[in-house]
């Protein structure tokens, strides 16, 4: 079975990238071919977001890209060389004048999904989407909630290496769901 597309190459953003603004951590997109599994490169974001939107619909094969084939080798490698992210499939294209990020944490345990808004605003979730467009009725013909997802993608573990960082970050992780046994 083939995966969904999946954004590859993401690599923590610097505490400086982190405060200024956009910190958009992928830096590699790719889709894995369903019949022959080899990993493909895609060119853009858009693109890309538009492989993830169709993907169960219209599976992704080598001969949808021209002068491509199951016969030539993958773009790339699934190996630990970058951090991969495997993104689910069928998330909608970012409506117009938005733009989806997906920024990963400094402890390298997660990304977290934001919407740069028309405004310029960020809305983490669908209810700060849904102030946005209270805010700004004009949008409400143009943008539904429905059209947004905050569904995080999933960090290959394996292919990150084990630093301080990451065991920093798995560590909090398991404190946070000991405490919460320990209440129940």
């Amino acid at each position: 079975m083939a995966s969904p597309p999946a954004p590859v190459s993401a690599s923590p953003a610097s505490s400086a990238q982190r405060k200024r603004g956009s910190t958009e951590t992928i830096g590699l997109y790719a889709v894995q071919c369903c019949e022959c599994h080899k990993w493909r490169t895609v060119p853009t974001k858009e693109e890309f977001e538009t492989l993830r939107e169709n993907f169960t619909d219209d599976p992704w094969v080598c001969t949808k890209r021209l002068d491509c084939s199951c016969k030539d080798p993958g773009d790339i490698e699934y190996d630990s060389s970058r951090i991969w992210v495997i993104d689910k499939p069928n998330i909608p294209k970012p409506p117009p004048k938005t733009d989806r990020l997906a920024v990963m944490r400094g402890d390298l345990s997660k990304l977290d999904i934001y919407y740069v808004m028309p405004n310029g605003k960020r809305a983490r979730c669908t209810g700060d989407v849904q102030k946005f467009l209270d805010a700004n009725p004009d949008y409400k013909d143009r943008i539904s909630v429905e059209s947004f997802s905050f569904a995080t993608p999933k960090i290959v573990e394996e292919t990150v290496s084990h630093s301080s960082a990451w065991k920093a970050g798995k560590a909090k992780k398991q404190d946070k769901t000991n405490a919460s046994s320990s209440k129940n």
